[in-house]
């Protein structure tokens, strides 16, 4: 005897993950939040959360680019710092000498 099978139809279309993730990313969105914690109407702290998940290249439209100048996540901004380090140096070393 055969059985029937019968399949659940969604009313929505169907979306993947990655779909998903690739208009997040196109279009950007920001998440936002405030913890507070007050006692009598004292502020005793406040947290301000901002997250904004971008493409990079989405980012750089909006005009943000802090992690081109971050030392720790740039090897362009790492040459930077130890290029002003040496000037540093250097200008420290000539007035050494100029004193002498």
């Amino acid at each position: 005897m055969a059985e029937a099978r019968t399949t659940m139809a969604h009313p929505m279309q169907a979306t993947n993950l990655a779909d998903i993730l690739e208009r997040v990313l196109d279009k950007g969105i920001v998440i936002a939040g405030d913890i507070k914690i007050q006692i009598a109407d004292i502020d005793l702290l406040t947290i301000k959360i901002r997250l904004l998940v971008a493409s990079v290249d989405k980012a750089m439209e909006m005009g943000i680019n802090w992690w081109q100048q971050d030392s720790f996540l740039s090897s362009k901004a790492q040459d930077a710092e130890k290029e002003k380090k040496i000037e540093e140096l250097e200008a420290e070393v000539k007035k050494l000498k100029d004193e002498a």
